[in-house]
């Protein structure tokens, strides 16, 4: 994969600029989030679970990251197309912008210039600080699209990658006429901020602390309660040994829900050439 020319403000010696875009939608998900004692009902509450399931270990583990990041497996196209909508609707970006900035950490991993959340600038830098200025090197359509040509090429991906925040409305519609206001809040922003804070945790706290199987060239950890909160991923140092392995805990104490769920489309003939560990 080659680099793409648009420089990072570092290495131009330009210091970063708040977007206040991003910073503006974030927190307003997390006061509306905060809703959530006037709302709560234990229905809605089992939708937060599901969904956060549902978008976070399918949508985002399963889909946007072992299948359409590492490409360690292959589904039907349409079943594919499927998953990455649901990866859409956990609201962390596009599947191009997604895999892009994916696929840079893992060429420069923990490079302070290269790495969009690199874990060198701090726990908070790479857990959400990076999402809070301007880098048009990783957030410019123009700049990240280099990086997953594979997807750049699909009019469906292109499609979603620009227009992924529209899903929300019929999310939001149909969560509103199963249950009403509780079903919202909950479902859409008391889990969003849960699965966006989840996810987060792979690129700060597993780059910190937890225990080493491989001598991967980084700082990357296996954390046994971030790969709970994250249906598998938090075995981050196992992964950064192998990428394209589909399979992230190896163990049997590593409790990997994602897999559980590729192992359960394989048998019913829908995953192929999924890539396992070395032997």
């Amino acid at each position: 994969m080659t680099s793409h020319p648009v420089a990072t403000a570092t290495e131009r010696g330009e210091s970063f600029v708040l977007n206040w875009t991003n910073i503006t939608f974030f927190a307003v998900f997390h006061l509306l989030a905060l809703l959530a004692p006037w709302f709560f009902s234990w229905s809605a509450l089992g939708v937060a679970i599901l969904l956060h399931w549902l978008f976070g270990s399918i949508g985002i583990c399963l889909g946007y990251h072992r299948l359409l990041t590492h490409r360690s497996l292959q589904l039907p196209k349409g079943l594919e197309y499927a998953v990455a909508v649901i990866g859409a609707l956990a609201l962390q970006g596009g599947p191009i912008f997604w895999v892009s900035g994916h696929r840079r950490h893992h060429l420069d991993t923990e490079d302070i210039n290269k790495d969009p959340y690199s874990a060198r600038r701090g726990f908070w830098w790479s857990h959400m600080l990076w999402l809070f200025y301007k880098r048009p090197e990783f957030f410019g359509y123009e700049a990240y699209r280099h990086y997953a040509p594979d997807l750049d090429r699909d009019r469906f991906y292109r499609w979603l990658d620009r227009y992924f925040l529209l899903l929300q409305i019929p999310l939001g519609v149909g969560l509103y006429l199963l249950g009403g206001w509780s079903f919202v809040v909950y479902g859409v922003f008391v889990r969003a901020v849960l699965l966006w804070h989840s996810t987060w945790l792979i690129n700060s706290a597993t780059h910190i602390t937890g225990y080493r199987t491989h001598n991967s060239d980084d700082n990357s950890r296996n954390l046994w309660w971030a790969a709970i909160l994250t249906y598998g991923e938090g075995w981050h140092n196992n992964h950064h040994a192998y990428p394209n392995v589909a399979k992230a805990g190896w163990q049997w104490w590593e409790i990997d829900m994602t897999w559980w769920a590729i192992v359960l489309l394989q048998r019913l003939g829908l995953a192929r050439r999924v890539v396992l560990p070395p032997s």
